[in-house]
């Protein structure tokens, strides 16, 4: 084992290997690591060595085709990590003496809000130019992975997990409506009944997503089943089944705006819809969020209702 003092500890080490040290345990991976640092393999191979001959302690080992922290590798991480988000209250000490939000803001939001997410974030971005902005956009099981991961400032949800302790804020409704292509022969029904609903062909999103479990909850709270004629991945997805006609579903209104304008989709009268829900923004309870993803938070919360109106 390497005999280093502290000074030379102090001297050697660099925040960069602590930053790809704690991102290699995170994602469990070099891969990974370097995937979402945008660097090589073998650079992020290459810093994790040197910070392993630096503190002349073992820091990693595979476990499979995962790598996992050494009993030292943990407490090390554990240090990193409180480190880096020491530093990160720095940053943002002295954007916020300056009176700049700047710096990184990442962002994972589910595939339903697509359509409405970018346009926030563009508008944030217009008032705030040096921020560096990440959207990931994926499906639920992803969202909630990358939650407890935490590899996102903030999560954009519809469904608060239940089993994760997290802090949900929410910010605009979400409305639930049950969607068919027009001149269907439930659109001249008022008032329909969620058997005669259960009948048609029905177009459902992946089990484990929001939306398809709000449909189900509600239709299991009267004993009715659904038997699905087509599932599929997103909700972009289900809407062009829709137009195509090959059966009825339940989207976010939020989803169908420019086709409900253009007649090219219908909403029938239901009984129990619209089901009104909210959006939320999301992430670990206890969380310290930088400065960047406060003023996000706090612009969604306040502003989110005026920016997509216009």
């Amino acid at each position: 084992m390497t005999n280093l003092s502290k000074s030379n500890i102090v001297q050697s080490l660099t925040l960069r290997q602590l930053q790809i040290f704690e991102a290699v345990v995170r994602h469990g991976g070099y891969t990974k690591a370097a995937d979402a640092l945008h660097l090589s393999q073998p650079t992020v191979s290459m810093q994790i060595k040197k910070l392993s001959d630096t503190l002349g302690l073992p820091l990693l080992e595979q476990v499979g085709r995962s790598v996992s922290p050494t009993a030292a590798g943990r407490d090390v991480y554990d240090t990193a990590r409180e480190i880096l988000s020491g530093v990160l209250a720095l940053d943002d000490l002295t954007s916020e003496h300056k009176g700049v939000v700047r710096g990184d803001l990442s962002l994972a939001v589910i595939t339903s809000a697509t359509y409405f997410m970018p346009h926030l974030l563009g508008a944030f971005i217009n008032r705030h130019p040096d921020l560096r902005p990440r959207l990931t956009i994926t499906n639920r099981a992803n969202v909630l992975e990358r939650l407890k991961s935490n590899q996102d400032d903030l999560l954009i949800m519809g469904q608060v997990p239940q089993e994760i302790a997290v802090e949900a804020h929410p910010f605009i409704d979400n409305e639930m409506v049950v969607v068919a292509p027009p001149g269907h022969p439930l659109l001249a029904q008022k008032n329909i009944t969620l058997q005669c609903l259960a009948q048609e062909r029905f177009l459902v999103r992946e089990p484990g997503s929001g939306t398809r479990l709000t449909v189900d909850r509600l239709f299991a709270k009267q004993d009715i089943a659904i038997t699905p004629f087509m599932e599929l991945g997103s909700a972009e997805a289900i809407k062009q089944g829709v137009l195509a006609g090959l059966g009825v579903s339940v989207l976010s209104r939020r989803n169908i705006g420019l086709e409900l304008a253009s007649a090219h989709i219908a909403v029938l009268d239901v009984q129990g819809f619209p089901l009104v829900r909210r959006w939320y923004a999301v992430h670990m309870r206890g969380k310290r969020l930088s400065l960047a993803a406060r003023s996000f938070l706090e612009f969604i919360l306040t502003e989110s209702g005026d920016t997509l109106a216009v």
